[in-house]
C-alpha cells in the first residue's frame, strides 16, 4: 500500500505544481495587460507594515465580529497547517512515524497544531453555517452571496472540512502508534488516540499512510481545480489578497477614498491643456485600467461585503460591487489570449475569445455588453464598498474610470447631466444661476459679511476664507445653513470673508460623472484665485467642497488647511466662545428633550473620517437626545447625492434618499440633523414624500447641525431674529 500511496501522491503533486506553476504565469500575464499604475511602490517599509497588519490582525474582517474571528482562524489554520502537510509526505515516503525534524515532536508545536487544526474546523463550520442562513434562498437580493459562484465557495469549505479532520485523525492515530496514553503531545486529539488504540500497530500505521494520503489528495486535488479556474477569487484571494493590499493606493492603510486619482494614460499624467492624440482618457476597454485594476478584479474573494452595504443594491439598483468586479474579472481573463497574441496569431483563436474580444464595454448588456450602462450610472460614489472590501479593491476608481471614457470618449451619459455640464460650463454652477446671485443668501443679516475685493483686499487680513460653495449660495434650504454659520462665526469674533462672485463650483460634480475637462477647468480658475488671494484656512459647509478643496486641489499644487464647519463650530463651542442656551420648560418645544437623529453625509463621514464633531457638538446641545440610525458612523447609508446623482433622475427600484428617511423617521426622531446641503435636499425631498403620503409626521423636519446650534445659542440674546429666517426662506 505505501508504494502505491508514494505513486498516486507523487504523480498527483507534480500535476497540480504544474498546473498551479501555469495557471500563475497566466495571471500575472493577464495582470501586466493593464496600464501602468502611479504611486504603489513609494513607502516600502509603511506597505509592509499596513499589509501584515491588516492580514495578520484582520482588521477590515473584524468590523463583522464573529465572522472576522472565524475567518481569522480559518486564515492562519490554512497557512500554518502548511506544515501538516509536509508531515504527511514524510508519513508516506518516510514511514508513518516520522515527524518534522526539531519540531516535529515538540510538544508546544504539537499542541498548537492540534488547536489550530481544531479552531480551523470550528471556524469554517460556522462560516458555511453562516453561508446558509444568509443564502439568496432565504433573502434574495438582500443576501451579500446573491450573485456570488456557489459551488466554488462550497468546494473550498469543504476542502478545509477535510483537512482539517485528517488532521485531527492523523494526530489522534500517531497518539495511538506512540501507546495511547495522555501526554502533552497530545491534548487536543486525545480522545481519538484512545479510541484507535485498539488497532494493531501495523493497522495504525498503515491507517495512518491511508489517512495521510487522502490528506494530500484532498490538497492537491484543490490546487488542480483552482489551477483551471483562475478567476475562482474565493480561492485565490489567499495568495493574491497579500498584493493587493501592499499595492493599496495610500501606504499608511488610508481606504481609497478622498480624492478621485489624477487621470494618467500610459503612466503620464494627461495634460487637459494640450493632450496628446494617443491618450487614453479612462477606461474604456478591460485594457485600459491600470494592472492594480487587474489585480483588484483577480482578488475578489465573492463575500459580498460591499453588495450588502451598497446603496445602489439595496434599492433595487443593477449596481452590485461584487457583481461589476466578477464581470470584470472574467472578461479580462476571457479577452487576454486576444490581447496576448500577435495579430497574425488572433485568426486561429477559439471564436468565444474573439466573440469576447469583440464586446463593448459599457452598455445593454441585452446586447452582450459587459457592464450595463444602468449599472455604472447607479453608483453614488459613496465608498460604503471600499470601506467594507477586506482585500482593499477600490470600486470607486475603476467607476469613475468608466465615466471618464463615456462622458469624454464616447459621449453617452445620462441626458440630465447635460444640463450640469451646461451649468458648470457657463455659470460655473449646477443650478445654472448668475454669478452675481451669489452673495443673495447675505441679505438681511444684521453684520455686513466681508467679501474679497471689497472690504476685504486679500485673506491674509482674516482667519478663514468662508466658502460658501453652489448649494450654499443657490439653494433656498442650504442659505439658512450658510447664514446660520455666518451669524455663528461673527458672534464668536471669528474674521472670515468670502469670495463672492469670484468663487466657482469645485467641480465635484463634473469630476465624479466622468466630465474631468470641466473639473479641472472649474478647479484651475478656484486654485489661482485662492492663491491670489492668499488664503491659508477655509471653512467649508458642504461635504463634497469639503472633500475637493482638502484633497483633490493638493493634487493642482494648494495646500491649504480646510475645516468643516461643524468641526470649526464644535472647537468655538468647547472653547466657550460660543454658549448654547437649553431651551425654556413649557415653551412650545414639546419633551424637556428633543430626539434628533444624526445622518452621516458620505463624503464628510467615510471619505475624510469626520464623525466625532458633529456629534461632539449635537451632544452639548441642552435639551438634545440624540438617536444613531442603525446604519451610522462608518457604516452611514447614503443619501443618494454623491456621484452626481443629485442631478439624475431615480426611476429604478426605492429612491436612495426614501430608504434613508424612513430609517430616520423610524428612530423617532423629530430633526434629522446633517452637515451637508446635499444630504439637506436628498432627505428633505424624501421628508417631504412621507409626509405626503402619511408615514412620518408633519412636525419632522431635516435640518443643518449649525441650524440647531444657532437655535441655541439665540437663546442666550435678547431676541430670536425672525427677521433674518424670513428673509432667508423667501431668498
Amino acid at each position: 500500500m505505501r508504494v502505491a500511496a508514494i505513486v498516486f501522491s507523487t504523480v498527483l503533486t507534480l500535476v497540480a505544481v504544474a498546473l498551479v506553476a501555469r495557471t500563475v504565469a497566466t495571471m500575472v500575464g493577464v495582470i501586466r495587460l493593464g496600464q501602468p499604475a502611479i504611486g504603489r511602490t513609494n513607502e516600502p517599509a509603511q506597505r509592509w507594515r499596513t499589509m501584515l497588519v491588516e492580514t495578520l490582525a484582520h482588521t477590515r474582517l473584524r468590523k463583522w465580529s464573529l465572522v472576522g474571528a472565524a475567518h481569522w482562524f480559518v486564515f492562519v489554520g490554512f497557512g500554518f497547517l502548511f506544515l501538516t502537510l509536509v508531515t504527511a509526505y514524510g508519513q508516506i515516503y518516510a514511514g508513518a512515524d516520522w515527524a518534522l525534524p526539531l519540531i516535529g515532536h515538540w510538544w508546544p508545536y504539537e499542541i498548537v497544531a492540534e488547536l489550530v487544526a481544531l479552531l480551523t474546523l470550528l471556524g469554517i463550520a460556522f462560516l458555511i453555517v453562516v453561508r446558509q442562513l444568509v443564502h439568496p434562498r432565504r433573502l434574495g437580493r438582500l443576501s451579500r452571496f446573491a450573485g456570488s459562484t456557489f459551488w466554488q465557495a462550497y468546494y473550498v469549505e469543504y476542502t478545509i472540512v477535510a483537512i482539517a479532520a485528517c488532521i485531527l485523525v492523523l494526530r489522534g492515530l500517531e497518539g495511538a502508534l506512540a501507546g495511547g496514553g495522555w501526554s502533552l503531545h497530545h491534548v487536543v486529539s486525545y480522545p481519538l488516540a484512545i479510541a484507535f488504540a485498539g488497532l494493531s500497530p501495523d493497522a495504525v500505521a498503515t491507517t495512518i499512510i491511508a489517512v495521510a494520503t487522502v490528506k494530500i489528495a484532498v490538497s492537491m486535488a484543490w490546487a488542480i481545480v483552482i489551477a483551471v479556474n483562475p478567476t475562482m477569487g474565493v480561492a485565490w484571494h489567499r495568495f493574491t489578497a497579500f498584493f493587493n493590499i501592499w499595492f493599496k493606493r495610500n501606504a499608511d492603510g488610508r481606504d481609497a477614498l478622498g480624492a478621485l486619482p489624477v487621470m494618467h494614460s500610459a503612466g503620464k499624467p494627461i495634460d487637459f491643456e494640450d493632450p496628446g492624440e494617443d491618450d487614453i482618457f479612462g477606461a474604456g476597454a478591460v485594457e485600459n485600467f491600470t494592472w492594480k485594476g487587474l489585480l483588484d478584479f483577480t482578488t475578489c474573494t465573492e463575500c459580498g461585503r460591499c453588495q450588502s452595504v451598497c446603496p445602489a443594491w439595496n434599492t433595487g439598483k443593477p449596481l452590485s460591487p461584487k457583481g461589476f468586479v466578477m464581470d470584470l474579472r472574467n472578461h479580462a481573463y476571457a479577452k487576454a489570449p486576444f490581447l496576448q497574441a500577435s495579430e497574425e496569431a488572433r485568426a486561429a483563436l477559439p471564436d468565444a475569445v474573439k466573440a469576447e474580444a469583440d464586446r463593448g464595454l459599457v452598455g445593454s448588456v441585452d446586447e452582450g455588453f459587459v457592464i450595463d450602462s444602468d449599472v455604472l450610472w447607479s453608483c453614488t460614489t459613496c465608498g460604503a464598498c471600499v470601506e467594507q472590501c477586506p482585500v482593499d479593491i477600490e470600486h470607486v476608481d475603476h467607476i469613475a474610470d468608466m465615466r471618464r471614457h463615456q462622458v469624454l470618449v464616447e459621449s453617452e451619459f445620462p441626458s440630465e447631466l447635460n444640463q450640469l455640464f451646461r451649468g458648470l460650463e457657463s455659470k460655473g454652477n449646477p443650478w445654472n444661476m448668475p454669478p452675481s446671485a451669489r452673495l443673495d443668501w447675505t441679505k438681511g443679516l444684521p453684520f455686513e459679511v466681508p467679501v474679497l475685493g471689497g472690504e476685504v483686499g486679500s485673506l491674509g487680513e482674516v482667519e478663514y476664507l468662508f466658502w460658501v460653495g453652489c448649494a450654499g449660495a443657490y439653494d433656498d434650504r442650504a442659505k439658512r445653513t450658510t447664514r446660520a454659520v455666518a451669524e455663528l462665526l461673527h458672534t464668536a469674533g471669528v474674521s472670515f470673508a468670502v469670495l463672492g462672485e469670484a468663487e466657482t463650483c469645485t467641480g465635484d460634480p463634473a469630476r465624479r460623472s466622468g466630465n474631468e475637462f470641466v473639473y479641472q477647468m472649474l478647479a484651475q480658475q478656484n486654485v489661482e484665485t485662492l492663491r491670489e488671494a492668499g488664503a491659508t484656512k477655509a471653512v467649508v459647509t458642504c461635504a463634497h467642497c469639503f472633500n475637493a478643496i482638502k484633497n483633490e486641489y493638493r493634487q493642482l499644487g494648494l495646500e491649504l488647511e480646510v475645516v468643516h464647519h461643524t468641526q470649526l463650530l464644535n472647537r468655538l463651542v468647547r472653547e466657550g466662545r460660543l454658549t448654547p442656551v437649553a431651551p425654556e420648560a413649557g415653551a412650545g418645544n414639546g419633551s424637556a428633550s428633543q430626539p434628533i437623529t444624526y445622518h452621516d453625509p458620505c463624503y464628510l463621514g467615510r471619505h475624510n473620517q469626520v464623525y466625532e464633531p458633529p456629534r461632539e457638538l449635537l451632544g452639548a446641545l441642552p435639551g438634545v437626545e440624540v438617536r444613531e440610525m442603525p446604519r451610522s458612523g462608518s457604516r452611514s447609508f447614503c443619501c443618494g447625492a454623491g456621484g452626481a446623482r443629485m442631478w439624475m433622475e431615480e426611476n429604478i427600484g426605492t429612491r436612495v434618499n426614501l430608504a434613508r428617511t424612513t430609517e430616520a423617521v423610524d428612530t423617532g426622531a423629530e430633526r434629522i440633523a446633517t452637515g451637508c446641503p446635499f444630504c439637506s435636499v436628498m432627505l428633505g425631498d424624501g421628508l417631504t414624500q412621507k409626509q405626503s403620503d402619511g408615514t412620518a409626521g408633519d412636525n419632522v423636519e431635516v435640518i443643518d447641525v449649525a441650524q440647531l446650534l444657532l437655535e441655541s445659542v439665540r437663546r442666550g440674546t435678547l431676541a430670536p431674529r425672525e427677521d433674518q429666517d424670513a428673509a432667508a426662506s423667501t431668498d
